[in-house]
C-alpha cells in the first residue's frame, strides 16, 4: 500500500509553520503488530532544494526521496544507514537519497534543472523517472560489503516503488505516504511522510483498519500546511490502534560528507586513459560535489599524483 501526494500551489501558498526542530517519531501499537514512523521535514527539504538550486520537479522528485530514506534508516539500529538509488530511463535519470539512524541524510539527482509545464494541482513524477531499477543498500557498520536489493521501478512515485520493495525483498507488507508542496515560486513549504509496517502475526483485521485510513486519509502535505503535527499524521491512520511512542530523539540534518581528499579519490576511479587525457590538457580540473554544489580544483601536478597511484595500484 502506499500513498504519494505532491502538491503545487498555482496562485499562492500559505508559509508552513515554523519547526525549530524536525525528528522522525516512532511508533508500535500495544499488540506489536504495527511499526511506524512519521516525519515532518518541510526545513531540511527545502534546505536541500536550496543548496542544489532544484527545479519544481527533481526538487519533488529528490524531496520524497529524502523523507523516504529518513523514514526507513530510522527502523535500523545505531550507527547503521542506508541509500535508496532510483535508476529510471525517464528525464531525471537517477535519484539517490542516503539517511542514516541518526537522521543525517544527503540527496541529488542527475538531472537537478529538468523543467515541464506542471499541470493542475498535482506534480506526477512517474514519467520524470521512468522504467528501470531501485537499489536499496544497508550499510552496516564494520563490514566491508553492505547488503543490497534491487526491485523493479513499478510507479515512479517514489512510495509506491518503496512500498513494493519492502514487500519484495523483505516480505513486509507497507504504507509509504509521502507529501511534498511547492509553492508559486519553487520554494518546499510542506513536506513529510509516514511509514508503517505490518509485523509478523498481524490479522487480517489489523490489514482491513489500516486500508480503511489510507482510502480515506487527506494529502499529508496539506495537513502539514493546514498545521498539523506529527502525533496528528500518526492518528490519521492508526487511530484505531493504542500506540507507543519509541524514543528516537535525533534531529533531521542535511550533511554531506565531503572533503578535498573524497573529491580527489573519486577521480582514481576515472582510469588511467582518462587520467592521461586530462594531464595532456594542462588545466586546473573543477570538480564539484553533487550533494552539496562545493567546488574543489585539482591542478596538473595533483593530476600526475593521482594517476601515478591508479598505475601502482594496477600493477598488484
Amino acid at each position: 500500500m502506499s500513498s504519494d501526494d505532491t502538491k503545487f500551489d498555482q496562485v499562492s501558498s500559505p508559509q508552513a509553520p515554523v519547526r525549530a526542530r524536525e525528528r522522525v517519531h516512532k511508533y508500535l501499537t500495544e499488540d506489536l503488530g504495527v511499526r511506524a514512523s512519521v516525519l515532518i521535514a518541510t526545513h531540511v527539504v527545502e534546505e536541500m532544494r536550496q543548496i542544489q538550486n532544484l527545479a519544481p520537479i527533481p526538487a519533488v522528485a529528490v524531496g520524497r526521496a529524502t523523507i523516504g530514506a529518513l523514514l526507513m534508516a530510522s527502523h535500523l539500529k545505531n550507527s547503521q544507514h542506508l541509500s535508496i538509488y532510483f535508476r529510471g530511463k525517464g528525464p531525471l535519470q537517477s535519484i539517490f537519497a542516503e539517511a542514516s539512524f541518526e537522521g543525517k541524510t544527503r540527496s541529488f539527482t542527475a538531472n537537478p534543472t529538468y523543467a515541464e509545464p506542471i499541470v493542475g494541482e498535482n506534480i506526477l513524477i512517474g514519467d520524470a523517472i521512468g522504467i528501470g531499477l531501485l537499489t536499496v543498500t544497508h550499510h552496516l557498520p564494520m563490514q566491508d560489503q553492505p547488503h543490497r536489493g534491487t526491485v523493479i521501478i513499478r510507479s515512479g512515485e517514489i512510495g509506491d516503488d518503496l512500498a513494493f520493495y519492502l514487500d519484495q525483498s523483505h516480505q513486509i507488507p507497507s504504507v509509504v505516504s509521502l507529501g511534498v508542496h511547492i509553492d508559486t515560486y519553487g520554494r518546499v513549504t510542506a513536506a513529510g511522510g509516514i511509514l508503517i509496517e505490518l509485523m509478523p502475526g498481524h490479522d487480517e483485521a489489523t490489514v482491513a483498519k489500516i486500508e480503511k485510513r489510507v482510502q480515506n486519509a487527506q494529502s499529508i502535505s496539506k495537513r502539514i500546511l493546514e498545521g498539523a503535527t506529527a502525533k496528528d499524521l500518526i492518528n490519521d491512520y492508526l487511530s484505531d490502534f493504542k500506540l507507543l511512542e519509541l524514543e528516537h530523539d535525533y534531529p533531521v540534518e542535511y550533511q554531506c560528507r565531503c572533503s578535498e581528499e573524497r573529491m580527489k579519490r573519486s577521480l582514481m576511479l576515472l582510469g588511467l586513459e582518462e587520467l592521461d587525457r586530462m594531464i595532456e590538457e594542462n588545466k586546473t580540473l573543477d570538480v564539484s560535489c553533487e550533494f552539496c554544489g562545493r567546488s574543489f580544483q585539482v591542478r596538473t601536478e595533483e593530476q600526475k599524483r593521482i594517476r601515478n597511484e591508479v598505475y601502482r595500484g594496477s600493477l598488484n
